[in-house]
């Protein structure tokens, strides 16, 4: 009795409106879901794709947002990658300049001529985690100079650690390290 009573007020609806000539053979082909008393159509209805196009649109947003979180995160491990290889080829450089401190330090006390590792490019190797850096060249310079009786030689020394490859790779790291001695 409700079904039929929902037809008839359809058909009213249509009628009132001039929709249709034939409302009320109309009307027993529609059902009564979604009309309201007042004939206006129930809007939840309406809502049903609006709920598929804000769940699609919150799947892209978060994809979105994960992409970019990856993204930054692979680029902040690379950089702290990077800065870990520039520390440690920082420490293979001092390596290569205490190394030649120490030889610097052993040659004789007003000895008339410069230590002999001066003469040529040296080159030091060094391990543990400073391997990738190995070997290490030392360049040195020596001048001599009279202070008062005795002679004195100043060495000026630079170490040059690098990663394989050369500049310009990806995975590239050069430090430089240089000091003057005087013995």
């Amino acid at each position: 009795m409700q079904e039929s009573g929902c037809r008839m007020q359809i058909a009213r609806i249509f009628h009132a409106r001039g929709l249709c000539r034939g409302c009320v053979k109309d009307a027993g082909r529609r059902n009564c879901q979604g009309v309201s008393e007042s004939g206006i159509q129930n809007p939840e209805s309406f809502q049903s794709g609006f709920s598929l196009i804000s769940a699609i649109f919150l799947l892209v947003v978060i994809a979105l947002l994960s992409t970019f979180a990856v993204t930054l995160s692979s680029t902040q491990n690379q950089s702290q990658a990077m800065d870990l290889m520039k520390a440690r080829g920082y420490q293979a450089a001092l390596a290569g300049v205490e190394w030649a401190a120490y030889n610097v330090n052993q040659q004789a006390e007003n000895s008339p001529a410069a230590w002999d590792g001066c003469a040529t490019g040296a080159h030091v190797v060094v391990g543990g985690n400073l391997a990738p850096f190995s070997p290490v060249t030392v360049n040195c310079t020596a001048v001599s100079y009279v202070e008062g009786t005795t002679m004195r030689w100043v060495y000026t020394v630079e170490a040059v650690a690098r990663t394989a490859g050369s500049a310009g790779d990806e995975n590239y790291v050069e430090q430089t390290s240089a000091v003057k001695l005087v013995k």
